[in-house]
């Protein structure tokens, strides 16, 4: 179950997409869902969540969003490049406002010396411009790995909001 603050933080973002007319897609691999789960979790929220998608494998992320295999195979699934086509891919096939997407080595295995356990990549994207952070949790557990990533990914779309000019 997601934190407290997690929670009041995911309320803030519907509140600020709400006010600012936007909806919202989810493209989530290492979190499988768990930030439109906490999106949704906040009563009033089918008037800014668009819908998401859950891309664990490449195949889904080439499929369902659109990211040529090329460029998975050339930087890697847990890439800027990727995290940045993934929120492309999301905000394009949706319509959405903007999107939110993740990909990471949540552990406990699949890490390496250039991308260790828990190193995530984040993007937000609103079909114009596209905000890419990178952060590593380190090896912390795949469930904190995990919550940790949807509290920065919140937080993400929120520093994105702020940019964001009214209708």
């Amino acid at each position: 179950m997601l934190e407290d603050d997690v929670l009041h933080l995911a309320q803030i973002t519907i509140e600020q997409l709400i006010s600012k007319r936007a909806t919202i897609t989810t493209a989530e691999s290492c979190t499988g869902g768990l930030i439109a789960g906490a999106l949704t979790a906040i009563p009033g929220s089918s008037n800014a969540v668009h819908g998401g998608f859950v891309t664990y494998s490449n195949e889904a992320k080439s499929e369902m969003l659109g990211i040529p295999m090329e460029l998975i195979d050339e930087n890697g699934a847990v890439s800027k490049q990727v995290a940045c086509a993934m929120a492309q891919g999301a905000q394009r096939e949706t319509g959405a406002s903007l999107s939110v997407a993740v990909t990471g080595i949540a552990g406990p295995s699949g890490g390496s010396a250039l991308k260790p356990i828990g190193t995530v990549h984040f993007a937000c994207s609103d079909g114009e411009k596209t905000s890419h952070i990178v952060r590593n949790f380190g090896d912390i557990g795949r469930e904190e790995v995990r919550e940790e990533t949807v509290r920065v990914a919140l937080m993400l779309v929120l520093a994105c909001l702020d940019q964001r000019e009214l209708p």
